[in-house]
């Protein structure tokens, strides 16, 4: 598989953190640069690494998660979204977002938005792509993705007041119900 190939799938691979990242960014709008940066560290080391994992893996669990990997990022995305929206709703202004700055809320959306990765990693090793070099080129796009989506939704969540959180909730929820609705109309 050529690099161009490669890097338009880690394009389309990137868009469910792109609006994660957005959604951090709207809700955390006083993140500061090695914050953003560390954030997206996390998801494009996900995206990579569940790429290069998957690759390894390979058919042994393909079959097994082929049939629940949707249900699980709806599940993981889903409560993620309504307990973002409840805390929104009894947010009066005074206390900043909290969910997204918690180290394990980070990691299961890194988790929820990463598992088509495993499946193109899946798909690469029955290709046999050059995974090293896959992996690394998957995680830098997605690194770029998230820093220039947590620009745009801090410029945003500045003008958008304390119902951040209840739109940060229902983006996660809306790419859970993508992700669902992608492998179940599939």
């Amino acid at each position: 598989m050529d690099f161009f190939s490669i890097l338009a799938i880690a394009i389309g691979l990137s868009f469910d953190t792109f609006a994660v990242s957005l959604s951090y960014g709207v809700v955390s709008n006083g993140i500061v640069f090695r914050q953003a940066t560390g954030v997206a560290i996390v998801l494009a080391f996900f995206q990579g690494g569940l790429t290069v994992t998957g690759y390894f893996l390979g058919s042994i669990v393909s079959n097994a998660l082929k049939a629940t990997d949707h249900w699980i990022a709806l599940g993981l995305l889903g409560f993620l979204g309504i307990k973002m929206i409840t805390e929104g709703l009894k947010n009066t202004g005074k206390e900043p977002p909290r969910d997204l700055n918690k180290t394990l809320v980070l990691l299961t959306i890194a988790l929820g938005t990463s598992i088509d990765a495993f499946a193109v990693g899946i798909s690469f090793a029955i290709l046999n792509v050059k995974i090293w070099s896959s992996g690394i080129i998957i995680g830098a796009v997605t690194f770029l993705a998230s820093m220039t989506a947590i620009r745009i939704g801090k410029s945003a969540g500045e003008r958008l007041g304390n119902k951040v959180e209840i739109i940060g909730g229902i983006i996660l929820i809306a790419i859970g119900i993508k992700i669902f609705l992608e492998h179940i109309l599939a």
